[in-house]
Parts: C-alpha cells; sequence; structure tokens
C-alpha cells in the first residue's frame, strides 16, 4: 500500500502477541531447535530453523482452523 511504513505494525490485542510468542518458543521445542532461543534472542538460530517454527506454526494454526469449522459445519464441501 502506498504510504505504508513498515515495520510499524500495530499490535490491536496485546494478548493475542503474548499467545503468539509462546506458541512460537513451543514450536522451537517441539521441532528440537537449538534451544539458544530460549534467551529471547534468535540471532543465532539459523534462518532455516527460524522459517521451519513458522511454517509449523501456520501448518498447526490452519489444521485448528479446518478442525473447528469440521465441528460447526459438519465439515467441508
Amino acid at each position: 500500500m502506498a504510504g505504508r511504513k513498515k515495520g510499524k505494525r500495530q499490535i490491536l490485542v496485546p494478548e493475542a502477541a503474548q499467545a503468539m510468542d509462546r506458541f512460537k518458543y513451543e514450536m522451537a521445542e517441539e521441532l528440537g531447535i537449538n534451544p539458544e532461543y530460549k534467551t529471547g534472542y534468535w540471532g543465532n538460530i539459523s534462518a532455516r530453523e527460524c522459517g521451519a517454527v513458522g511454517g509449523h506454526m501456520v501448518r498447526r494454526m490452519i489444521a485448528e482452523a479446518e478442525r473447528s469449522l469440521g465441528e460447526h459445519e459438519g465439515g467441508f464441501k
């Protein structure tokens, strides 16, 4: 979009940001990523590992959304 500054995202629901951080750390632990991320600094973690964490987060969120939709609408058509 024109006129939009990069890196100036506004957090609309602060609780959601905290939940996403917890989710990110949970995924990193499940994937066996270098435990240095636990300090909060991800600079020593490779881009490939960071991408894997994000990818698994998205897959898990999509699976949960599909499961939720299936419960409410009787499945996909």
